[in-house]
C-alpha cells in the first residue's frame, strides 16, 4: 500500500515537472495526454485501494520522512489513507481527470497549452496533499499550494488586466483565511503538543466543553475554511475567479479548492462537536451565504456568473450541514455537487465554445437544435442540481433538509425556499440559453456546432453520476436505512461524540414525517419549473443590461453593491494608507535622509577652504592645535 499511496501523489507532481520542463517543446497531444493520464492514474489507484477498504478498516499511516522537531513535537512527512480521505482523493481525481481531458479541446488553441496543463496537474498534487496529508502542517502545505495554482490559473490569461485582478483578489482574500487557520494550528500545536489528526483526536478530551480555548480554535479553522470554501464575507473572489479559462473553474468550483473548507471541518470534527457555540455560527454563517448567493444569481446575466453564485450557495447548504453536525451529510452534498457542477460548468464551457466566447445570456437562445449533447447533458446537471425526484442531487439535499427539520422545523422552511431559489435561477439560465429565439449575431449563428468528442465524453460522464450518484445513500424509507451506507462508511473517521451527534439529527423524524417533507420538496419542484417555464417560454420573457433592471432585480444584478462597499471601505481605505506611507516616506523620510546628505555636502565645501594641499597651511593649524591643546592642558593642571 504505501507505493500505491506514493504513486497517488506522484503522478500528477511528474506530470507537472515533465510538461513544465520540456512542455514547451512537446506537440499539444502529447502534453494534454501525460497531464491527463497522470491524473486518471492516481484516480485508477484510488480506487483500488476504496475496494480494499471497508467501514471497519481503521486508517493507514505512511511515514515518509521524520520532518523535524521543535518544542518536544515530532512532526512526520506521512500521509494518512482513511475513509474520508479516500472519498476525497477520487472524488479530485476522478472529476479532475475529465476535466482534464476536456481541456485538451477547450485550450487546443491556446498559445500557452502546455503552462495550462503544468498548473492544472501542480493543482491537482496539491490538493491531494492537502486532503492526504496525516497532520494539519501538510494540509497547510496543500492549502497554500492550491492558493497559488488558483492565482495562476484565474489569471491565466493575464494580457487582460481585468483578469490579472481577479486572480489578485482570490490570492489576497485567501490569505486573510489562511492567516486564522495558521494560528489555530499554532494553537492546537501548543495546547495538545501535536499536530497530527490522530494525536491530537486522542488529546481532544482534554478541552472543556465550549471552553474559550477550543471556541478560539475552531472559529480560527472556520476563518479558514470561510477563505477557501468562500463563506461570508470572504466570497466575493469565487465570482470572479471566472476570469480563468472555463475548465478552471470546473476544477475550483466543483471537486477542488472550494470543497477544502468542508473537509477540513470534517477531519477536525474531534474538535467542532466539543464547540457548540461555534457549530451554531457555522450554521448562521451557511444559511446567510446560501441566501444571498442564491438572490445574487436570480439576475445574473452571465452564464458563468450564475453558476458562480450557484457554487456559494450550495456551500452554504454544505456548511449549514456542517452547522447541524450532519458530517457525512455535508460530504455527501459535496460529491454529488462536484458531479452535477462540474457538469454544468463544462456544459456552460460547451456553450462558450459553440457561441465563439460569448458569454451573455441576453445573445443566447434556441441552442438545443445546435448543440444537442451539450444540451441534454445540461439538462440533466439543471434537474439534479435543482431537485429533480432521485437524482443526486435531489437526494443530498433532502438529506440537509431532513437534518434541518430534526433541528428546528424553522430551519427547514428556510432551506425550503433557498431550494425553491436555487431551482428558479438554474431553470431561468437553462431557458434563456437553449429555448427560444437565437439572439446572437449572423456571424455567432453560422459558427454554432457541437463540441468534440474530447470535450462531450465527459459531459456525458457527469451527466450518468450525476444521475446515479445518489443511490449510493437513499432515504431510509426507500430501504437503505437512515441514510446508512455512507453514515456507516464515513464512521471510522468520526469520533463516538460527533457520530452520536450525527446519528441523532439524521434519525430523528420519524418516517412518515420524512416523506410528507420530501412530498413538499418534489411539489415545489415542479411548481418551480412551470412558473419559470411559463415566464421564460410562453411569456418569451428576456433578460435585460444590469443597468435597466429595477427594484429587487436591480439589488440582485448588483450583488447589493457588496464590492462597491468592501471596495470603498477596504481597498480605498488600504490605498488610501498607502498613499499616506507615500507622502511620509516623501515628505519626511526623504527630506531628513536629504538633510543629512546636504549637510555632509556643507560641511565638505567647508572643509575644502581649509585643505587646500598648502603645506605652509596645514603646519600652521597644527601648530595653533598643539598649542591650544597645551594652553588648555596647562589651565586644567
Amino acid at each position: 500500500m504505501e507505493n500505491l499511496v506514493y504513486a497517488i501523489i506522484l503522478l500528477p507532481l511528474l506530470g507537472f515537472l515533465i510538461n513544465g520542463l520540456f512542455g514547451k517543446n512537446l506537440p499539444k497531444i502529447v502534453v494534454g495526454s501525460l497531464a491527463t493520464i497522470a491524473v486518471f492514474g492516481s484516480f485508477c489507484i484510488a480506487v483500488s485501494l476504496f475496494l480494499n477498504f471497508d467501514s471497519e478498516s481503521q486508517p493507514v499511516i505512511v511515514k515518509a520522512f521524520e520532518w523535524f522537531r521543535v518544542n518536544g513535537i515530532q512532526i512526520n512527512f506521512g500521509f494518512q489513507i482513511d475513509q474520508l480521505s479516500l472519498m476525497m482523493v477520487m472524488i479530485i481525481t476522478g472529476i479532475g481527470s475529465l476535466i482534464h481531458l476536456y481541456s485538451i479541446g477547450y485550450m487546443s488553441h491556446d498559445k500557452g497549452f502546455y503552462k495550462f496543463f503544468t498548473y492544472l496537474n501542480l493543482f491537482i498534487f496539491s490538493m491531494l496533499l492537502l486532503v492526504m496529508g496525516s497532520n494539519y502542517l501538510i494540509l497547510f502545505i496543500g492549502w497554500e499550494g492550491v492558493g497559488l495554482c488558483s492565482y495562476l490559473l484565474i489569471g491565466f490569461w493575464y494580457t487582460n488586466e481585468e483578469y490579472g485582478k481577479a486572480a489578485r483578489k482570490a490570492f489576497i482574500m485567501n490569505r486573510i483565511g489562511d492567516l486564522a487557520l495558521l494560528i489555530g494550528i499554532f494553537m492546537i500545536a501548543s495546547q495538545t503538543n501535536a499536530v497530527d489528526y490522530l494525536t491530537v483526536a486522542q488529546n481532544a478530551g482534554k478541552f472543556e466543553l465550549d471552553g474559550t480555548i477550543i471556541i478560539f480554535i475552531t472559529a480560527s479553522l472556520f476563518i479558514g475554511a470561510t477563505g477557501k470554501s468562500a463563506q461570508v464575507p470572504l466570497y466575493t473572489w469565487l465570482p470572479d475567479a471566472m476570469a480563468g479559462p472555463t475548465p478552471v473553474s470546473a476544477l475550483i468550483h466543483a471537486a477542488t479548492m472550494v470543497t477544502a473548507g468542508i473537509y477540513l471541518v470534517v477531519r477536525s470534527n474531534f474538535l467542532f462537536t466539543l464547540a457548540p457555540t461555534v457549530q451554531d455560527g457555522i450554521l448562521l454563517i451557511g444559511f446567510l451565504t446560501a441566501a444571498l448567493a442564491g438572490f445574487y444569481a436570480l439576475r445574473q446575466n452571465d452564464i458563468k456568473k450564475v453558476l458562480a453564485y450557484s457554487t456559494v450557495s450550495q456551500l452554504g447548504f454544505m456548511f449549514i450541514a456542517l452547522g447541524l453536525g450532519a458530517y457525512t451529510t455535508a460530504m455527501f452534498h459535496v460529491m454529488t455537487h462536484a458531479f452535477f457542477k462540474a457538469l454544468l460548468f463544462l456544459g456552460a464551457g460547451s456553450v462558450i465554445h459553440a457561441m465563439s466566447n460569448e458569454q451573455d445570456m441576453r445573445f443566447m437562445g434556441g441552442l438545443k437544435k445546435y448543440i444537442p449533447i451539450t444540451h441534454a447533458t445540461f439538462l440533466i446537471g439543471t434537474l439534479a442540481i435543482s431537485g429533480f425526484p432521485l437524482l443526486s442531487g435531489m437526494i443530498s439535499k433532502d438529506e440537509i433538509l431532513v437534518a434541518a427539520y430534526a433541528k428546528n422545523p424553522v430551519y427547514w422552511v428556510m432551506l425550503f425556499i433557498l431550494a425553491a431559489v436555487t431551482a428558479t435561477y438554474m431553470f431561468r439560465l437553462y431557458y434563456l440559453t437553449f429555448h427560444g429565439d437565437f439572439r446572437g449575431t449572423d456571424d455567432q449563428k453560422h459558427h454554432l456546432h457541437e463540441s468534440p468528442l474530447n470535450m462531450t465524453l465527459p459531459l456525458i460522464v457527469l451527466a450518468v453520476f450525476s444521475v446515479l450518484g445518489g443511490f449510493i445513500n437513499l432515504p431510509h424509507f426507500i430501504g437503505h436505512g437512515h441514510y446508512a451506507k455512507l453514515m456507516e462508511w464515513l464512521k471510522p473517521v468520526l469520533t463516538e461524540e460527533s457520530f452520536k451527534q450525527m446519528e441523532t439529527t439524521l434519525t430523528g423524524v420519524a418516517e412518515s414525517t420524512e416523506f410528507i417533507l420530501l412530498g413538499a420538496t418534489v411539489a415545489m419542484f415542479f411548481a418551480v419549473w412551470f412558473i419559470v417555464k411559463n415566464t421564460y417560454v410562453n411569456k418569451k420573457k428576456r433578460a435585460i443590461a444590469e443597468d435597466d433592471y429595477t427594484g429587487w432585480e436591480k439589488l440582485s444584478a448588483k450583488k447589493l453593491y457588496v464590492d462597491e462597499l468592501y471596495n470603498a471601505l477596504i481597498v480605498k481605505t488600504v490605498e488610501g494608507l498607502g498613499r499616506g506611507g507615500k507622502m511620509f516616506d516623501k515628505g519626511v523620510l526623504d527630506r531628513f535622509v536629504d538633510y543629512i546628505g546636504e549637510g555632509a555636502e556643507d560641511s565638505g565645501r567647508s572643509m575644502k577652504r581649509i585643505q587646500n594641499g598648502n603645506v605652509e597651511n596645514y603646519i600652521l593649524i597644527m601648530s595653533l592645535t598643539v598649542g591650544i591643546i597645551l594652553i588648555v592642558n596647562f589651565i586644567l593642571q
